[in-house]
């Protein structure tokens, strides 16, 4: 199969499956903690824990934006250490956008949570139920993947979703690409746009950084405005 129609035929089996029996919270948490500990080993030019490493090297750029920041040592850092047991979890149900960060975000500066609400749903519900020349095709279940993908790699979790569906429908490089594109920016090559879904138009790749963009901003807001929200109460 190429590697258009093995996603088709995964995320058809996934349906299927979901259909058939749905994995209970204790099996949802364990995909979940597996899943975590594992973006911690993807780091930008391959996965550590990969017995075939899967590597960038070759085309990094190593761009100097030194010249562009004030803090040249500013970055990414992973929310922990890599080796340790017990990783923070950010529970969404305990603090969600929807129910906690948008009310509290419209109260410190009137009506930018609806702008950032509209902002969110837009480009997490932009699609032409396409999938390169296939037309009709349902892609919720590989919008919410990718999107959970970059909450998950911040520690967030969703007890009511599946991980298993995001090591089904996330291979290894777009892992990589997802975390160089999140995380990573400036390290971020057109040969590594190119490498992943090949079959799939621009237009749709495209959506893909959207995706990747609009939940990391989603993910950094929770953590600042349940910090906030503490400091009130």
């Amino acid at each position: 199969l190429s590697e258009l129609e093995a996603l088709m035929e995964r995320m058809k089996r996934l349906q299927e499956d979901k259909e058939d029996e749905e994995a209970s919270q204790e099996e949802m948490a364990t995909r979940f903690e597996k899943e975590k500990k594992e973006s911690l080993l993807v780091i930008s030019g391959g996965i550590c824990a990969s017995p075939v490493p899967f590597s960038f090297d070759d085309e990094i750029v190593s761009t100097d934006v030194s010249r562009y920041i004030e803090d040249p040592g500013f970055g990414y850092k992973d929310f922990a250490r890599r080796g340790e047991d017990h990783l923070p979890t950010f529970r969404a149900q305990d603090y969600t956008w929807e129910n906690h960060g948008f009310s509290l975000v419209n109260r410190l500066y009137s009506d930018i949570g609806h702008l950032l609400d509209e902002k969110f749903r837009m480009v997490y519900n932009l699609t032409y139920n396409t999938m390169a020349t296939h037309e009709d095709v349902d892609t919720t279940t590989l919008r919410r993947a990718l999107f959970n993908y970059v909450h998950c790699m911040y520690g967030i979790r969703y007890d009511d979703y599946d991980y298993g569906e995001v090591n089904q429908l996330l291979e290894r490089s777009l892992k990589v690409y997802i975390k160089t594109v999140t995380c990573y920016p400036e390290r971020t090559t057109k040969r590594m746009y190119d490498s992943y879904w090949r079959q799939f138009k621009h237009s749709e790749k495209v959506h893909v950084n959207l995706l990747l963009m609009e939940a990391r901003m989603q993910a950094e807001l929770l953590y600042a405005l349940r910090a906030i929200t503490r400091h009130l109460t």
